[in-house]
């Protein structure tokens, strides 16, 4: 049986490379690690893991993003995956694109950029345990 995958979303590779160090110290092998530098990219990953009935359990998406912002993103998969969890990171999201994310796309967290990593560590692991 293959393992559920955690999608980790943002055009900057130095911040997919965090992310990637920091959740995987703690989950380690329990869950396979997939990177999109945009949503389009993402996009394409949920389709073929669909495709190949694996399941996406956590989707963390940046909001500044070139061609499509975090919020419509989200709120594109929640309205096709709506088993997926969502998490949006940002350090510049406003107010209105939280709230949208929030209402549209049920989105379970929002994190600002520089996240400090205990926090999203904990989000994740409530997310994942609140998908089960």
């Amino acid at each position: 049986m293959s393992r559920p995958v955690l999608l980790f979303v943002d055009d900057e590779k130095l911040v997919l490379d965090t992310l990637l160090v920091q959740v995987r110290s703690v989950l380690g092998d329990k869950y396979d690690y997939e990177t999109a530098q945009s949503a389009e990219e993402a996009w394409e990953l949920i389709k073929e893991y669909r495709d190949n009935q694996r399941r996406i359990v956590l989707l963390i998406s940046d909001w500044l993003m070139p061609l499509e912002k975090g919020d419509s993103f989200l709120i594109r998969v929640a309205e096709h995956y709506p088993e997926i969890k969502l998490i949006m990171l940002s350090a510049y999201a406003d107010e209105e694109a939280i709230h949208r994310a929030q209402k549209y796309a049920n989105l379970f967290a929002f994190l600002r950029k520089p996240w400090e990593r205990e926090h999203l560590i904990s989000e994740i692991q409530n997310a994942i345990s609140s998908s089960s």
